[in-house]
């Protein structure tokens, strides 16, 4: 079944504190399906996607919500930043450089198989800025389980 959680991140992300994160169940798996992250200032930023292997300080929990709409609540969680950084792993799955005007981005697409999110609650995937001065950024993250 297919989730999604979207929005407006509410900091910036940094080299080491992701602005959005998902995170898998403690024993069920999900795959990322695709990714979708769009400027809303006219500065541009580097953007990480990193595989996470701790949760550090999660922020405020976000919204999951399931295409289907039938009431089956998803696994994995989504949070709003972090505060104290979680482990990131080595090496970088993505990385793009949003370009500096309103509404510019990337869609990440992650193909059949997905990008696999591996049962336990600290494992998980979060965007973060590699270098400078991140931003505040729209995004969506699809995903099944």
């Amino acid at each position: 079944m297919r989730h999604t959680i979207s929005g407006i991140s509410s900091a910036a992300p940094t080299a080491t504190l992701p602005a959005v994160s998902l995170y898998a169940a403690a024993a069920s798996q999900g795959r990322i399906r695709e990714i979708g992250i769009f400027n809303t200032t006219a500065t541009a930023f580097a953007i990480t996607l990193r595989r996470l292997s701790t949760t550090g300080t999660q922020g405020a929990g976000l919204t999951e919500i399931a295409w289907d709409g039938n009431g089956n609540p998803p696994l994995c969680t989504g949070f709003d930043a972090h505060s104290v950084l979680p482990t990131l792993v080595a090496g970088v799955v993505r990385r793009f450089t949003v370009p500096a005007a309103i509404g510019n981005g990337v869609i990440w697409p992650f193909g059949d198989s997905g990008l696999v999110l591996q049962p336990g609650t600290g494992n998980g995937y979060g965007i973060l800025c590699p270098s400078g001065t991140g931003q505040i950024f729209e995004y969506y993250i699809d995903w099944d389980e």
